[in-house]
C-alpha cells in the first residue's frame, strides 16, 4: 500500500474511547450550572434529584414497573460485586464469560466466594457454549463485551426458573440494545458507558425474584456496608428510592438527569440504539472495502454495536508477534492523536491486539464515517515503513 494523502475532514468529536465514553452531542459545562452541587444529597433538593435519577432510568430505559432500580457505589463493578456476595452461595452456579470483565467475576467466584461454580468460557472473539446452563444454576454473565467486540444475541438459552437468579452485566448493552428483562434478575450498567455520564457510579435492577432472594438468604460470609441492601431481613427500600448507601457527586447526578433528557428526545434506548446501529454498518462496509482490517468478532450476528473491535489482517502486520503488532497500532494512534482525528481507540490491554471504536449512542455515526479515512491513512503511513 502506498502512503495516502492527509484527509482534509476530521470528526467534529474525536473521542472514541470505550470508558469513559463520548459526551453526548452538544455537551457543555454550563448546562450543569442549575444543580445541586454543594447542596447534601440528604436534603430536599438532593433527593429530589437522586429520586428523579431513578424514576427517568425507568421511563427512559424501559424497565419493567415492578422492577426496582438503585444508584450505587463503584460503578458498574460494585452493582454487581454487591448481588454476587449478597445472593449467590446457596445453590450452584454457572458462571459465562468471553472477555476481560467476565473474568473479573469468574475470579471472584472461584477465588473469593469459592463457589460452587462451572465455569465457561469462550475466547475473544467469540461466545461460550451457553446450552450448559443448569436449569437449576444460579447464572451470571456479561450481556455485551466491552472489550472484546461480542455480545449475545438474546437470552433464549435462560429457562424460566423462580428458584435461581439471573446476574447480567449490561453496561455496554443498556441504552444501546434490547434487554430481555424477564429472563434477567440483576441488571447493572453505569453512566459512563452508553449515555457518556461521568464514571464512579452504577447502576442496579432488581428483579422481583432478586428481592426475594435478598429477603430469604442469608450468605455465609461477612457483607461490607457497601454491599448491604437488606434491614433486618427486609429489603431496605429506600435504597431504590434514590437514598444512596454512601455520598454520590450531585453534580454527576445532574449531568446523568441531562444525559437522560438527550436520550428521551431522540426516543428513549430505541433511539440510542439506531444510532449504535448505524455506525456499526459505517464499519461494517468499510472493513467490506478495506484489505487491510477485519472483525475480531467474526459472527455478524454476535457483533458488538457499541464496543467494535476490530483486527490488522494485512499479512506485514499479521505476522508480527503480539507485542510488535501492538506496537504498531500504538504508533498509528499516536499519529492520530497528534491531528486530532482520533483518541484512545486502542484495544484492550488483555485483547488480541487492534482497534476497539466506541460507537454507543453518543457518537455521532457521521464522525464514524469520517473516522474511517484517518485510520486508513494512519495505517499506510506506518505500513510503508515496515
Amino acid at each position: 500500500m502506498t502512503k495516502l494523502p492527509r484527509p482534509e475532514t476530521r470528526p467534529a468529536c474525536p473521542h472514541f474511547s470505550s470508558g469513559p465514553t463520548a459526551k453526548r452531542p452538544g455537551f457543555s459545562l454550563d448546562q450543569l450550572k442549575d444543580t445541586a452541587f454543594g447542596r447534601s444529597h440528604r436534603s430536599a433538593l438532593g433527593k429530589e434529584k437522586l429520586k428523579a435519577a431513578v424514576d427517568r432510568t425507568r421511563a427512559v430505559l424501559g424497565v419493567p414497573d415492578d422492577y426496582r432500580i438503585a444508584i450505587v457505589p463503584a460503578s458498574d463493578t460494585g452493582a454487581v460485586e454487591m448481588c454476587m456476595w449478597s445472593m449467590l452461595g446457596g445453590r450452584p452456579a454457572d458462571f459465562f464469560a468471553w472477555e476481560s470483565f467476565g473474568a473479573d467475576w469468574v475470579t471472584d467466584a472461584v477465588e473469593q466466594l469459592k463457589l460452587d461454580a462451572s465455569i465457561h468460557i469462550g475466547e475473544y472473539g467469540v461466545l461460550p457454549d451457553f446450552s450448559a446452563a443448569r436449569d437449576e444454576a444460579d447464572i451470571v454473565f456479561t450481556w455485551n463485551g466491552t472489550t472484546s467486540g461480542v455480545r449475545v444475541p438474546d437470552a433464549d438459552w435462560i429457562r424460566p426458573n423462580p428458584d435461581r437468579v439471573v446476574i447480567c452485566d449490561a453496561t455496554s448493552a443498556c441504552f444501546a440494545q434490547e434487554i430481555d428483562w424477564a429472563k434477567l434478575d440483576v441488571i447493572t450498567y453505569s453512566w459512563q458507558k452508553v449515555l457518556g455520564g461521568e464514571a464512579a457510579h452504577g447502576m442496579l435492577i432488581l428483579s422481583p425474584n432478586a428481592v426475594r432472594r435478598l429477603e430469604t438468604y442469608t450468605p455465609p460470609r461477612p457483607l461490607p456496608k457497601l454491599f448491604r441492601m437488606t434491614k433486618g431481613g427486609r429489603l431496605n427500600e429506600k435504597l431504590f428510592e434514590g437514598v444512596t448507601i454512601n455520598t454520590p457527586s450531585m453534580l454527576a447526578v445532574e449531568d446523568y438527569l441531562q444525559a437522560l433528557d438527550w436520550a428521551e428526545s431522540l426516543g428513549g434506548w430505541r433511539g440510542l440504539k439506531a444510532r449504535s446501529d448505524e455506525s456499526l454498518e459505517i464499519l461494517v462496509a468499510w472493513v467490506a472495502r478495506t484489505d487491510w482490517i477485519g472483525f475480531l468478532c467474526a459472527d455478524p450476528a454476535i457483533r458488538s454495536n457499541t464496543g467494535v473491535t476490530l483486527r490488522i489482517t494485512d499479512p506485514r502486520v499479521a505476522v508480527l508477534g503480539e507485542d510488535d503488532q501492538r506496537a504498531f497500532v500504538k504508533r498509528m494512534l499516536v499519529r492520530l492523536e497528534a491531528e486530532n482525528a482520533c483518541f484512545d481507540a486502542g484495544a484492550y490491554a488483555k485483547a488480541p491486539p487492534g482497534l476497539r471504536i466506541w460507537c454507543g449512542g453518543t457518537v455521532e455515526p457521521s464522525d464514524v464515517a469520517l473516522l474511517t479515512p484517518w485510520l486508513d491513512w494512519a495505517f499506510a503511513m506506518e505500513a510503508a515503513a515496515l
